[in-house]
């Protein structure tokens, strides 16, 4: 099978584990930096050029596209969809994800355990805001942001105030949370594939941060999920429409609630944590459903 990867490092771990497996199972693997790909749109034959030579069609392709690329990647991973290439997450299941607001709202339909949230964007509601997700403290995250970046805790009143009306001044997007004091600092990730938690991890932040990114110097432990919080994982994956996921959970005294739904979810800290062959699974995953044109979406919305 011919497989590419949409990454625009070969030397990134979660990257470099996926070539390793999927040359130990005997495919063929590219790395294609998302960057340095261009498409020839407006024609009957799309196709995708990298580095002045047009690409022969894949089977398969695994995006690892960095939220900062997005967009672009996006599109680049749409023009393979439409080339009959099967992609390990759909394009449209990608941006979904990306866009936190979005997500949140699809996931709430559907019924799924979340933090009590906010969006707002006239000044004048900001008391009431805060009054929504049950007053301080609460935390606020820039809707672009990743690993941590962009998110911070209000701890009194005054303080939420001030800064929600300092994230107004900038003019960006971002959402009000309340904060689940019973966390104790920590949270899950919870690897899903298909239908199934394949690994879990538990991350706790270091003294004096209630963010436990591992990017932040939070650890990683290995957890076991309580049958609700696997079914809640799952749940959150598929609605969102991703095969593969890195679902994000935090115990609350209401039950699980999810945080956030990673559609390129990194390898090292939970192949390290839990001693699971992630990146063999993935492959696994992809053998046993890459078939051509089998994208749901073919490249549309």
């Amino acid at each position: 099978m011919r497989i590419a990867i949409l990454s625009r490092n070969t030397k990134l771990y979660s990257t470099r584990r996926l070539v390793e497996a999927a040359e130990k199972r005997g495919h063929e693997i590219k790395v294609l930096d998302t960057l340095k790909c261009y498409m020839d749109i407006a024609c009957m034959r799309p196709s995708v050029h990298y580095k002045g030579v047009k690409l022969d069609p894949f089977d398969a392709v695994i995006p690892r596209i960095g939220a900062s690329v997005t967009f672009y990647g996006a599109a680049v991973l749409r023009q393979f969809e439409m080339m009959g290439a099967y992609p390990l997450n759909e394009s449209v299941a990608i941006t979904r994800s990306r866009d936190k607001l979005r997500s949140l709202q699809i996931l709430a339909r559907a019924g799924i355990g979340l933090p009590l949230t906010g969006f707002a964007n006239s000044p004048d509601n900001t008391q009431d805001l805060i009054k929504l997700v049950g007053g301080a403290p609460l935390v606020v995250k820039l809707l672009e942001g990743t690993q941590g970046k962009g998110v911070v805790l209000a701890e009194t009143p005054k303080a939420a105030e001030s800064l929600i009306e300092a994230f107004r001044e900038l003019d960006v997007n971002f959402l009000v949370q309340e904060f689940i004091k019973e966390a104790g600092g920590s949270d899950i990730r919870a690897l899903v594939i298909g239908d199934k938690v394949v690994a879990a991890m538990k991350r706790q932040a270091k003294d004096g941060e209630f963010r436990s990114n591992l990017h932040r110097g939070g650890s990683a432990s290995i957890v076991k999920l309580t049958p609700e919080e696997r079914s809640t994982a799952v749940r959150a994956a598929r609605r969102l429409g991703l095969n593969v996921s890195g679902v994000d959970l935090l115990r609350s005294n209401h039950g699980p609630v999810v945080m956030e739904v990673n559609s390129s979810p990194g390898l090292e800290g939970i192949e390290k944590a839990t001693d699971k062959n992630v990146a063999d699974l993935i492959i696994q995953f992809i053998e046993q459903n890459a078939k051509p044109n089998r994208t749901r979406t073919r490249g549309k919305g």
